[in-house]
């Protein structure tokens, strides 16, 4: 979603954009004085980058397996330098089995080792729901994104995305099923600002406006990044989620609590992923206060390009267990 930034600026003895009078000299600074504050701009420049309000408990939400039900099939194929296809297919006994192709295609306009623009993607099912998404980098500090979704043939979501990403701070503004004719929408802006090295602080405003009513609801949030361990937390009118991952050697940990104010409901997960480089395995647990315990397994069967997952998920209070098993080729 998005924000929205400001930039400081000295401030004369008058106030904030007022000029010195006229026939006043400027009181000299001293050669201290001009240092510091050379030091306070250089500290300040070399803030870093908090990243988007979005991210703020991605590390932990990689973590947490996502289990399979049934068997899935999952075929990735390169036509080219910047295109790829995907087939996956999902037979279930308790889901509607499903076929979904995807598409992803990935521009020359390379800014960096890792990211080139602009990049599209596209996913539709047998049932015929679109999801398509255009992330393109306008400028150095500018990028845009589009999303579609559909479901069958009704409108899902519609929503076009700007982030501006300043040396310390970054600022999203997001728009979603503006219907200027029927009087609805929603928008969202976030704001995250570098405070120090490690911490950093931001907001959220959520407008939401339809059926003859609108409402408002800002959030803060803030996030502390060590060099082996982030702890994150966000805390609104309805709402309060706060979340701490660490990284060892081989093994990430991270804890969730997630409390829904108005509704008087809170949930703690517990979740981990141990890599086990020499083995070619990757593996994924989560419990929960809910009595949910989930695992994902997965195995690279290596020189193939072919990765075996094992998976399985059960509820103790609800009795409840599903087991799966996939193959991704590609």
């Amino acid at each position: 979603m998005g924000n929205v930034f400001a930039a400081e600026k000295n401030a004369s003895p008058l106030g904030a954009g007022s000029p010195p009078l006229m026939g006043m000299p400027m009181p000299p600074v001293s050669p201290g004085a001009a240092a510091a504050l050379a030091a306070a701009n250089k500290a300040n420049n070399d803030l870093p980058n908090p990243g988007n309000f979005e991210d703020l408990f991605k590390k932990v939400k990689e973590i947490f397996p996502t289990p399979l039900e049934g068997c899935k099939l999952v075929v990735n194929k390169g036509l080219s330098n910047h295109f790829q296809v995907s087939h996956t297919l999902s037979l279930s006994a308790f889901n509607p089995s499903s076929y979904h192709f995807g598409s992803t295609y990935v521009g020359s306009k390379q800014i960096s080792p890792n990211e080139s623009f602009p990049v599209l993607l596209g996913d539709i099912d047998t049932s015929g729901s679109l999801n398509a998404q255009i992330i393109h980098q306008l400028a150095d500090r500018i990028r845009s994104k589009f999303v579609v979704q559909t479901q069958q043939t009704k409108w899902g979501v519609y929503q076009a995305e700007l982030e501006y990403k300043g040396p310390s701070y970054t600022g999203v503004l997001t728009m979603a099923n503006i219907d200027p004719l029927e009087g609805t929408g929603i928008a969202v802006a976030h704001y995250m600002q570098s405070i120090t090295q490690r911490l950093a602080v931001g907001a959220e405003l959520l407008y939401h406006c339809g059926q003859g009513q609108q409402a408002a609801v800002v959030s803060l949030a803030g996030k502390y990044a060590a060099d082996n361990w982030i702890a994150s937390s966000t805390v609104g009118p309805t709402a309060f989620h706060a979340a701490y991952y660490h990284k060892g050697k081989e093994v990430q940990i991270g804890v969730e609590f997630e409390s829904n104010l108005r509704g008087r409901e809170s949930s703690v997960s517990l979740g981990y992923q141990v890599d086990l480089p020499a083995a070619n395995v990757v593996f994924k647990g989560m419990v929960d206060t809910n009595w949910t315990v989930a695992a994902v397994l997965e195995k690279r069967l290596q020189p193939m390009p072919f990765t075996f997952i094992l998976s399985g998920v059960i509820n103790q209070t609800k009795n409840q267990c599903r087991f799966g098993f996939g193959l991704m080729i590609g």
